[in-house]
């Protein structure tokens, strides 16, 4: 996928006031710790991720979705009148129906004439999302749109801490799929794309190339369970996941590879070429493979996991954003946007970077 007409234009993101360690973590799992004789520590070693944050118990995706497009509107300086596209994108939603993009489509004034849905793909919601309004605008559909989306940790880390701590039968290979939950973390995402001709920061989205290898389709699965009162009775469901983080770092590999080289021939660039590096942000192992394996320099990633953890679909477009802030980013970067979400899927993007609104 190429595009001549599509303009990066603003970012903005929402992270929840509440930061807790993986060490805290820990603690909660002491029980766990204890039966098992796990050496306080390892969360934090194994992953390289300090904390995360949670949104406030209780409050959904759709309520900091709609915070996140005011703010990039505002930053932006865009008449909302002016938007043709909301996708919602992240994995976490509202309801089953309708759309999350409905509620924030409303509460953020956009216009009727605005097309409205949702996108689920684990992940690479966010960039899927872009890739649909950027095709939208190449084609002279719409002349701006916006994605965004909220991924809400808490729920799920703190189901898992109580199904590690309450099933006494675990054994350590067993409790090795639930670690990837625990380095999940709350955060949300909006980005603007325009037609080039309404752009005021000159960056452009240049190039796309994705890949499917859905082999590995059962090496992270996120499904909801029952919770059993004390009485005995089913009071509510709560998310959980399990994932073979393992095998699935080896999927995602092998398919970042040929992606990478088939992503190089679509932007018409080398690896030497690259500037800038901005990956899914699952942790340091990841990250160090992933680098060494496409010969990139680390030195020209950028990263966010270590504070934030695993914010899903919003990881990588936050840490975009978070590297324009802190001035990493600089006028001329060629930037390589490299997602790999479960199923397995890979989407990369190739980004001429010149500024835009924050």
């Amino acid at each position: 996928m190429k595009y001549s007409n599509v303009a990066l234009e603003g970012l903005a993101y929402t992270l929840p006031d509440e930061m807790v360690t993986s060490a805290e973590l820990e603690a909660r799992l002491a029980p766990l710790y204890t039966r098992l004789r796990l050496p306080e520590g390892r969360l934090e070693l194994m992953t390289g991720i300090r904390e995360r944050r949670f949104w406030p118990a209780g409050s959904l995706p759709g309520d900091h979705s709609i915070v996140t497009v005011q703010k990039l509107l505002e930053t932006s300086e865009r008449d909302p009148a002016a938007v043709g596209m909301l996708v919602h994108a992240s994995v976490c939603r509202d309801y089953i129906e309708p759309a999350t993009a409905c509620r924030v489509h409303h509460d953020a004034g956009l216009p009727a004439d605005c097309l409205v849905y949702d996108v689920s793909n684990a992940c690479l919601g966010i960039l899927n999302g872009m890739i649909q309004v950027a095709n939208a605008i190449e084609l002279g559909q719409v002349r701006a749109g916006i994605v965004v989306g909220t991924e809400d940790a808490r729920p799920i880390v703190e189901n898992t801490i109580r199904m590690l701590n309450s099933d006494e039968s675990l054994t350590r290979d067993q409790m090795k799929l639930a670690v990837a939950s625990l380095t999940l973390g709350s955060g949300s995402v909006a980005v603007l794309l325009t037609h080039r001709d309404l752009s005021r920061s000159g960056s452009r989205m240049l190039a796309a190339h994705g890949r499917a290898h859905t082999v590995g389709n059962a090496l992270c699965r996120g499904t909801y369970q029952p919770v059993p009162a004390a009485d005995g009775s089913i009071s509510r469901v709560a998310p959980v996941m399990q994932t073979d983080s393992e095998q699935l770092l080896i999927e995602g590999i092998a398919a970042a590879r040929p992606t990478f080289e088939g992503f190089l021939a679509e932007a018409g660039w080398s690896r030497g070429d690259i500037s800038r590096t901005i990956c899914h942000q699952v942790g340091s192992a990841h990250r160090k493979l992933m680098l060494s394996t496409l010969e990139l320099d680390p030195a020209r990633d950028f990263t966010t996991y270590e504070t934030l953890g695993n914010t899903g679909s919003v990881a990588l477009p936050i840490t975009l954003a978070k590297a324009a802030e802190s001035g990493t980013l600089a006028a001329g970067d060629r930037v390589a946007l490299m997602g790999i979400g479960s199923g397995v899927n890979v989407l990369m993007m190739a980004v001429e970077w010149q500024g835009g609104a924050f």
